[in-house]
């Protein structure tokens, strides 16, 4: 029997309330799984979960079809010293739904959930439907989507529910952060010393604020080289043998995290050595009839710079979800309730015009 949309939005939005009241820390999301498994039993769904991952097929998985993976978040990151609000008391004013993880990503998990609960039931889809509300998105901790892939059957497709005001987020820059060295003679501070660590990384730091990688995107532009930390030195009379930096670099669709980590290792002043490759670049055709079908919509496409649990999909994969990126992690969160109520008709709207071919 199909869902009323109306009450679904309404229920939606009932359960965004009750996420934002119940504190779900990256890896501590134990008390909104069980939300999220509440929504799933009152509505007859038959669901699964592994670790704080919670998960659902739709009524009619049939193997021979392709499978179009929903996903969304119910982690949270602490709420910073600049609230005014308790970000732990969902409260509507001024037709803004306030709360921590309203915006990032409450109301697109919400949405797909709601999404996922209309389609639940169809018997002539030209596609499977699963649904992950996933944990450790915003720790990119072990127990997160990347953990439930070996667990999912393949998938051909996926929509990540991340706040894009409803755009069509086509492409995603990936991420390799570096641990890097700049190395000096250790000396006494009264002493001359021509070769300081710390003065060599004024040229250290020059060199990685003017590089950049030759390839631009057309979606995503430029990679982005950002040192982001600096540390050395232990006491005011000591000069150090090195001084530590960290470098953040966002990665366009024109290379792969193993290509930019060998390109630096080659070209960098400095020793650089990555955390991680597993974050890549993401996107999908712009001619993919996902996208096409969202076009149709009068939505439009761009590329995004932050990142998401996209980096954990090697198949073509949308971002696409109601509120705004901007507002994430920021103080007296919030999302407009109209928002979520457009977004769930997009949703649906979305998968309702575009067929998956293989």
């Amino acid at each position: 029997m199909k869902q009323d949309v109306t009450q679904l939005t309404k229920n939606a939005i009932l359960l965004l309330n009750e996420l934002i009241a119940t504190p779900s820390f990256s890896s501590e999301e134990n008390k909104t799984a069980l939300l999220i498994e509440k929504w799933f039993t009152t509505n007859e769904i038959q669901y699964k979960r592994e670790n704080n991952n919670v998960y659902a097929f739709n009524k009619y998985f049939d193997k021979a079809k392709p499978t179009l993976l929903l996903n969304s978040h119910h982690d949270t990151v602490k709420p910073n010293s600049a609230y005014t609000k308790d970000p732990f008391l969902p409260q509507v004013e001024d037709g803004k739904l306030y709360g921590l993880g309203s915006n990032d990503a409450g109301g697109a998990l919400v949405s797909l959930i709601a999404t996922f609960t209309y389609f639940y039931e169809e018997k002539n889809l030209s596609h499977n439907l699963i649904i992950v509300a996933s944990a450790e998105e915003e720790s990119s901790g072990p127990n997160g989507l990347n953990s439930m892939l070996k667990i999912l059957p393949e998938i051909s497709l996926a929509i990540v529910g991340e706040p894009t005001l409803m755009q069509l987020a086509i492409a995603e820059k990936g991420l390799v952060v570096f641990d890097a060295e700049v190395k000096g003679t250790p000396s006494h501070a009264a002493h001359p010393n021509d070769n300081s660590a710390i003065y060599n990384c004024i040229d250290v730091l020059a060199w990685f604020k003017n590089y950049r990688f030759q390839k631009v995107s057309d979606v995503l532009g430029e990679v982005k080289v950002t040192v982001t930390q600096i540390n050395g030195g232990s006491q005011h009379n000591v000069v150090p043998a090195k001084v530590d930096l960290v470098i953040d670099v966002r990665v366009n669709d024109c290379y792969t995290n193993k290509e930019i980590v060998a390109i630096l290792q080659k070209d960098a002043p400095c020793k650089v050595t990555p955390r991680s490759l597993r974050l890549n670049s993401s996107s999908i055709p712009k001619e993919h009839p996902l996208v096409l079908s969202g076009l149709s919509l009068g939505r439009t496409t761009y590329g995004s710079p932050t990142l998401s649990d996209q980096a954990a999909l090697s198949c073509p994969s949308l971002k696409l979800g109601p509120g705004d990126s901007t507002r994430s992690h920021s103080a007296d969160e919030y999302i407009f309730v109209s928002e979520i109520e457009e977004g769930i008709q997009l949703y649906i709207n979305l998968l309702k015009g575009f067929i998956i071919t293989e």
